[in-house]
């Protein structure tokens, strides 16, 4: 009598798709940052209330519609910014403390599905918090923008919000989290004042506007406002988003892969 045994090599392993994944990982993510309204409120609160604070009763910039128009586009520029770096990195920084987050990285799921789930949840959150900036900003300035503008402004800035989210996707591989909290304290209040978010560029002394040139809050600010205006950007503000678009992602991509040989080898 002959046993014939099946040919296990043969049989294909059942893959599924990856756009499927990445969708389950950010409906999980969005609703994990949910359960914690203070998380979302907060960020959405502090750009709004900045520019509550400091534009709205300086008159002499609120009333000027050229001004006024510069401190909303900045700030939204800020919003997204602080939302990038804090919900990101502190997310990612506290995950890897957790034993939940080496669970999820010893299965069989390509990094790319894990990074891009976390990186467009943390996007998400982020163009929620220039939802109140522009409230108060056309309610309480006289910054004005035509329908096309706003949808250019946006568009722009989305891009140019990713180095921002790389840096926070890098800074939570790189440090632990009361590190990284102060890394992102740092690095969020000096590309704020560096950038020209807080304090219009044109007022800086000739060698903080040189300096500001190579901070991606500037480019962001620069690109965004002429997307707003409809002007035509100059090469330095496309140079520089790109270059740290790419130092970025390359810096991200590489200390996710050291912390990686790190914790499983």
């Amino acid at each position: 009598m002959t046993v014939t045994t099946p040919d296990i090599s043969a049989v294909a392993p059942r893959t599924v798709p990856m756009l499927p994944l990445y969708a389950m990982h950010v409906r999980m993510l969005v609703i994990e940052t949910l359960r914690v309204p203070i998380a979302v409120i907060g960020t959405m609160v502090f750009p709004a209330l900045s520019l509550l604070f400091f534009v709205v009763p300086n008159r002499g910039v609120a009333d000027d519609p050229v001004f006024a128009t510069q401190a909303v586009a900045s700030l939204a520029v800020f919003a997204v910014m602080v939302s990038a770096l804090f919900n990101l990195g502190l997310t990612i920084a506290e995950n890897r403390e957790k034993p939940w987050d080496p669970y999820l990285r010893s299965l069989p799921l390509p990094a790319a599905v894990r990074i891009s789930a976390q990186i467009t949840a943390t996007a998400v959150f982020s163009f929620l918090s220039i939802v109140p900036v522009l409230i108060v900003g056309a309610l309480a300035t006289e910054a004005s923008v035509s329908a096309v503008g706003l949808i250019a402004g946006l568009a722009v800035l989305a891009l140019t919000s990713i180095p921002f989210l790389l840096l926070g996707a890098a800074i939570g591989y790189a440090f632990s989290s009361k590190a990284a909290i102060a890394v992102i304290q740092v690095g969020m209040f000096g590309f704020a004042f560096g950038g020209g978010l807080f304090f219009p560029p044109q007022f800086f002394p000739d060698w903080l506007e040189t300096l500001s040139r190579f901070f991606p809050s500037r480019h962001a600010r620069e690109l965004t406002l002429a997307a707003v205006e409809g002007t035509t950007p100059e090469l330095w503000m496309l140079a520089g988003a790109l270059a740290w678009t790419l130092a970025t992602a390359a810096l991200a991509v590489w200390l996710y892969r050291r912390d990686e040989g790190r914790r499983y080898r």
